[in-house]
């Protein structure tokens, strides 16, 4: 049965109704006659509707239910009180004073959060690792206790190679016990620091500010093209423009990067306007024109299509203007130094009573001008001293001024876009050129980078510092918000700096030498995360400012005992010199003192540390600053201000000062990028691996074979440098954690795998030669110790593969390429490393071209040219070896009287497991249509004549004494 009369939530629909209308003609009582009686005729209507018998008017037509939707629509009823709906009419308790309005406040999130990987993949993970680890302490046992009788030397030398490289695996494998990801929220950082608030009524931006540092050295190497597309997209970038600052350090001072970057800037006045308007996602011009893909998918505007028409003409005649500048730089120098020559000669000739002096008397220099008319104080076309690479004057040119504060909207304009309601600002951009003088180390790029910190400290001193390759650009426009999202969090306070993942573009489709190094990037880098943090990679890295001047964090654990297994809160910062005694424990964690004499300089430090703290905006976040202290605009630049950043350029700035051995980046290695990294994991501070969902950063990497060795080579050697230098992580701090400190080690030991790799290597061919083995016999126990020990390894790399997201075939290839630079860069990186610290001999090394291709229709040329190295010797050798042995061992074999196919067998499996890891460098030997170089075919020859004389020889003597 249905009541007759249906109640609702809070009471009878009359009682209510009734209540209202009580409440309403005490309230009207003193208003008008023509108001009162309006309200009494709506409230008549609604009474009438509820005391009325004929339900079917509340009912539903189907079933004849109550409908409460429509008596709340006809009624003004209410759902009762929440953030969904609240009458003002309501009361609910005594004096709350409550409305709506309270609970719309949004409440407090945070900006990041940390993603586990999911129990089902990584705890069978880690069981498979204690497997695999206590199946390689048996079987190394068993291989201990069952030498090989008839070959003790080749038993000798695999088991030295096997204990080697178990203790590789796991200084490899154990840092990787808790791999994490990561995620942040753009739209809680929008609203926590651009939204109208009371302390921000306007809505401006509270974020804080960040210097981009771009490096290059070479104009020829290093194309001023693709710089200046580097520099259009970080001027380009979705940040605040009054918080963005840009600065190129041009290592090598030619005219030809500055005229780049002069022609540049006047390109981004429509450039950085036309992303905006359009909300371009890439904003790397080169880039976008490229795109195979459809322009106008989600474009709204009508004038979109026009726009990007006009902008490709405008980005077109840019580049020929840039290739088109070594050539006008000639031409105008020429111009210009046969002007001086003339008045040099007139000149001579007053002097001389008219007579103009013998050929050679005059002599005036082949300088190099600029389009104004004066001397580049650089390096000349014809170098000179005092204007030459390595003697030069110091150059510092400020080609965009400091942004106003308020948005400047662009006009209309015929002969440009339409910019209306766009805003047309860009950010300040500075071209640097440090001072370089004989007889000063000017500490390659590192020094140049603690360059760009001092003169950005004293022009912008932006709390955070993004450093970026000169071909590396930003292809996600959002990617500092991205690394905001972690250093404004709580707890960000603590973070040294945030590391991007490496991505490139160019690459052959099969990565033929494992150059997005994925393995890395994404395995190893997201295990770090789950410890202290990456290490720094040299670009796409965002530092705070304040742990780059060495100092240590708000707060820091110490790790005791032999793992690190008990964690104790570290002496904190203490202003008395003489209460910081404690901290003198190690060397690392010494406040640093010494930064130079520059005033300016040294007041723009606590102004940096106060400005990158998080948004004191709840009590769990600590080290906080208001919110809205970051509203001021920045002064304008005058000429004092910039002469003081001249001046903290100059070769004699760092001269007894603490810079390059405790403040910026680290001196003393060619990896400086893992030193700096290293130190300041060494006092306490933490480090975030930021991958975003589009990458934030991209940039070229060189697929020729050579041009990949060298590479690996200068990274293998600063790890050999660093293994023998301070820095190896076994003098680490307690600050830095167990695991951190193996997986520092390991970028100092992983070079010398590569004598136990080549030695191994051999093994193989030298089983074929002799008809032995490194085991007695293929008895079932090593038969199935080796065949556990493979599963279990497959395994482990297959559930790595699916935490970290990296493909098969990228695993393969990486394993491969492991084995290539193992046998050929890293043993000579070996080489030089023990030569550098026991003969002092110094190491150098040269910029890579980033395009040397024949063909330029074809990007994938680079990938077919054979330049041959030294660094070929190796693996070739091992190669030809092989195959030699592999025929020498079957026809010996198939002659023999009694024929051993084990031992056979066992030679040609790890024979083919060689020549299986040796294919992409076969490959890059081959090049394009079987242009091979010369010395491959004499070096194959010669090292197959050898080895066939050499086997001969011991067959023919072994078979004498026989017979004797």
């Amino acid at each position: 049965m249905k009541p007759d009369k249906p109640t609702i939530r809070f009471g009878s629909k009359a009682q209510n109704a009734s209540r209202q209308a009580g409440e309403q003609e005490d309230n009207y009582g003193s208003r008008g006659g023509s108001g009162r009686s309006n309200d009494k005729a709506k409230m008549e209507r609604r009474m009438s509707i509820m005391k009325s018998n004929n339900r079917s008017i509340l009912s539903r037509s189907q079933t004849g239910d109550f409908d409460h939707n429509r008596w709340l629509f006809e009624t003004r009823g209410t759902y009762g009180v929440g953030n969904a709906y609240w009458s003002d009419q309501d009361k609910y308790g005594q004096n709350t004073e409550l409305s709506m309005s309270d609970f719309l406040d949004k409440p407090w999130k945070p900006l990041s959060r940390k993603i586990r990987v999911p129990a089902a993949i990584l705890s069978p993970y880690r069981i498979l690792v204690v497997i695999r680890l206590v199946l390689l302490c048996f079987f190394l046992g068993w291989r201990v206790q069952n030498p090989n009788r008839d070959a003790m030397w080749l038993w000798g030398l695999s088991i030295v190679c096997e204990i080697w490289f178990a203790f590789s695996w796991l200084l490899d494998i154990f840092p990787k016990y808790n791999p994490i990801n990561r995620s942040t929220d753009l739209a809680a950082l929008r609203d926590k620091f651009e939204q109208p608030s009371p302390a921000n009524p306007h809505g401006r931006s509270d974020l804080p500010g960040v210097d981009v540092f771009v490096s290059t050295a070479d104009p020829d190497k290093e194309p001023p093209l693709v710089t200046a597309n580097t520099v259009l997209s970080i001027l380009a970038a979705d940040y605040p423009v009054e918080k963005l600052s840009c600065y190129i350090s041009d290592d090598g001072g030619a005219i030809l990067t500055f005229e780049a970057m002069d022609e540049a800037v006047k390109f981004a006045e429509v450039w950085v306007p036309f992303c905006r308007k359009h909300d371009i996602d890439l904003r790397n011009p080169d880039s976008y024109f490229n795109l195979k893909t459809d322009h106008t998918k989600n474009k709204k505007r009508p004038d979109f299509v026009k726009d990007r028409r006009w902008m490709k003409r405008e980005y077109d005649e840019f580049k020929v203007r840039i290739n088109g500048l070594p050539e006008a730089i000639r031409r105008r120098s020429k111009s210009f130094n046969s002007m001086e020559l003339k008045k040099a000669k007139s000149l001579a000739r007053e002097k001389n009573g008219g007579v103009l002096p013998s050929e050679g008397a005059v002599d005036v220099p082949k300088a190099t001008w600029m389009a104004d008319g004066m001397q580049w104080p650089g390096t000349w076309l014809d170098q000179t001293a005092d204007h030459k690479k390595g003697d030069h004057a110091g150059i510092l040119q400020v080609m965009t001024k400091v942004p106003e504060n308020e948005k400047v909207m662009g006009q209309p304009d015929e002969k440009k876009l339409d910019f209306t309601g766009v805003d047309i600002r860009i950010p300040m951009f500075a071209y640097v050129s440090r001072e370089k003088r004989p007889g000063f180390d000017h500490n390659k790029k590192a020094g140049a980078m603690n360059a760009l910190v001092r003169a950005s400290a004293v022009l912008s001193n932006g709390p955070f510092i993004l450093n970026l390759d000169c071909d590396h650009y930003f292809y996600n426009c959002q990617a500092i918000r991205e690394g905001m999202c972690f250093m404004m969090d709580r707890g960000g306070d603590r973070i040294c700096y945030i590391q991007f993942p490496q991505r490139f573009e160019g690459i052959d489709p099969s990565d033929r030498y494992a150059n997005h190094n994925t393995v890395f990037f994404d395995g190893s880098m997201r295990a770090l995360d789950g410890l202290q943090g990456p290490v720094y990679v040299g670009t796409g890295c965002m530092f705070r400012r304040y742990a780059l001047y060495g100092f240590l964090p708000p707060r820091a654990n110490e790790y005791l005992g032999m793992f690190g297994s008990t964690k104790r809160r570290a002496p904190g910062h203490l202003e008395d010199e003489s209460e910081a005694q404690p901290l003198t424990s190690h060397p690392d964690l010494n406040l640093p003192k010494k930064f130079g004499n520059s005033a300016t300089f040294n007041e723009s430090i606590a102004v940096a540390e106060f400005q990158g703290r998080p948004l004191a905006d709840h009590k769990s976040v600590k080290n906080g600053r208001p919110p809205g202290a970051l509203l001021l605009p920045r002064p304008p630049l005058d000429a004092p201000t910039v002469a003081e950043a001249i001046a903290v350029i100059s070769c004699w700035y760092e001269d007894k000062t603490d810079w390059g051995d405790k403040i910026g980046w680290i001196y003393g290695s060619v990896t400086e990028d893992v030193v700096t990294g290293y130190r300041m994991h060494n006092r306490g501070w933490r480090s975030v691996y930021c991958v975003t969902k589009r990458d934030a950063f991209r940039g070229t990497a060189p697929i020729n074979l050579t041009d990949r060795l060298h590479q690996v080579l200068r990274w293998a050697t600063g790890s050999v440098e660093i293994f023998f230098s301070k820095n190896n992580a076994l003098f680490g701090s307690r600050r830095l954690k167990f695991l951190q400190r193996i997986a520092y080690l390991n970028v100092g030991i992983y070079p010398f795998t590569s004598f136990f790799l080549v030695t191994y290597c051999f093994l193989p061919a030298l089983s074929l030669f002799t008809g032995t083995f490194i085991v007695q016999s293929l008895d079932i126990s090593f038969l199935l110790y080796l065949l556990t020990i493979t599963v279990t390894l497959t395994l482990i790399s297959l559930l790595e593969i699916r935490w970290s997201g990296v493909g098969l075939e990228e695993w393969w290839r990486n394993e491969q390429f492991w084995a290539i630079g193992g046998t050929s860069a890293h043993l000579v990186a070996v080489i030089q490393g023990l030569l550098k610290v026991v003969a002092g001999v110094e190491i150098s090394f040269t910029l890579t071209s980033k395009s040397a291709g024949e063909d330029e229709d074809d990007i994938y040329a680079d990938l077919y040219i054979v330049k041959w190295t030294g660094l070929f010797l190796m693996p070739l050798t091992i190669i030809v070896v092989n195959l030699v042995a592999i025929v020498i061992g079957c026809s010996r074999t198939l002659y023999s009287e009694i024929p051993e196919w084990g031992k056979l067998m066992g030679g040609l499996f790890f024979s083919f497991w060689v020549l299986s890891h040796m294919y992409p460098f076969v490959k890059g030997l081959l090049g394009r249509r079987g242009r091979v170089p010369t010395i491959v075919y004499v070096w194959s020859g010669l090292v197959s004549i050898t080895v066939s004389l050499l086997w001969i020889s011991i067959t023919s003597e072994n078979r004498g004494k026989l017979e004797v």
